[in-house]
């Protein structure tokens, strides 16, 4: 199988990925990345509940969305959404999802679909960036960075196949990139074509975006700062949606932290085509928790 095979492969599954089972009226199933190590990708839980909620929504696209995570998700269950039609108008629509694992609540959502209008236009110019074929590829950042993984995610990140292209200017820290300041520059495609429907390039747009968030707020102190590693989890995400826009071109993800305090850091990101439209805006927050080390009883 060729390379592009392979790509065409791994985008196939995503998609398949977001197509819900319905078992019953507003209640849908969805199944989980195969294999992966630790717990659900968060990316992949916020964007089946949007998959969830566009299902009972006939007309407009989403606008917005804001989700809560709740409890660590286990790959090895399947996930199950629950929707309800809070609001039907003749604007608006919103909807709220619950995602469920072993009768628990592990992530809700709530989604706001929005009819187009005429309207003022204005948005925040693109940042410089190089372009993303000047930029290190994901396995070029994985080969200097083996050494320095945790061997369950090692094993997984080389055996499986990324469904979306990134490209980081630096190293992320969760694969041994050094602490540095400064805002984190990412550009990001799906690998392969897909059909040429609005929302389910919202849908992935959604999952990419929880790619690296976390790490915009860690990379200042590194994994192991001055007060010991840390264990991180996105604790909300919110995405909104301003132009339409093709996650099978390249996007520009320009990602900064403005603070963290309390064990708690913030991270906001703005998504550009690759002319400069701003097509969507991020924000989400961490937990960024030292852990404690034993002390040293030798001596």
């Amino acid at each position: 199988m060729t390379s592009h095979d392979d790509d065409a492969t791994a985008v196939e599954a995503l998609v398949e990925l977001l197509d819900l089972e319905k078992i019953d009226e507003n209640i849908y199933r969805g199944q989980n990345e195969k294999n992966r190590p630790g717990r659900l990708f968060g990316g992949q839980v916020a964007a089946q509940s949007l998959v969830a909620a566009g299902r009972t929504v006939d007309g407009p696209p989403p606008h917005s969305l804001h989700g809560y995570f709740l409890r660590a998700g286990d790959p090895a269950v399947p996930v199950v959404y629950t929707v309800d039609r809070i609001r039907d108008g003749r604007s608006f629509t919103t909807r709220r999802v619950v995602a469920q694992q072993h009768g628990k609540a592990i992530f809700n959502m709530a989604v706001s679909f929005h009819a187009a209008e005429e309207s003022y236009v204005h948005q925040f110019e693109m940042p410089e960036a190089p372009d993303p074929e000047t930029m290190p590829s994901w396995s070029e950042h994985m080969q200097k960075a083996v050494g320095r993984m945790p061997e369950d995610f090692r094993k997984w990140a080389s055996t499986h196949k990324r469904p979306i292209e990134t490209r980081y200017q630096n190293a992320p820290t969760f694969i041994g990139g050094e602490p540095h300041d400064g805002p984190s520059l990412v550009w990001m495609r799906a690998r392969a074509p897909l059909a040429d429907d609005p929302f389910l390039h919202q849908c992935i747009l959604t999952y990419a975006s929880d790619f690296s968030l976390v790490d915009s707020i860690v990379q200042p102190h590194g994994r192991g700062g001055e007060l010991g590693p840390l264990m991180t989890a996105s604790l909300d995400h919110a995405v909104w949606f301003h132009r339409a826009a093709r996650i099978d071109e390249w996007l520009f993800y320009y990602q900064d932290s403005p603070a963290a305090f309390g064990a708690r850091g913030l991270a906001r990101g703005s998504i550009y085509t690759r002319d400069g439209v701003l097509a969507a805006s991020v924000a989400q927050e961490a937990l960024m928790r030292p852990v404690k080390q034993p002390e040293d009883r030798s001596q």
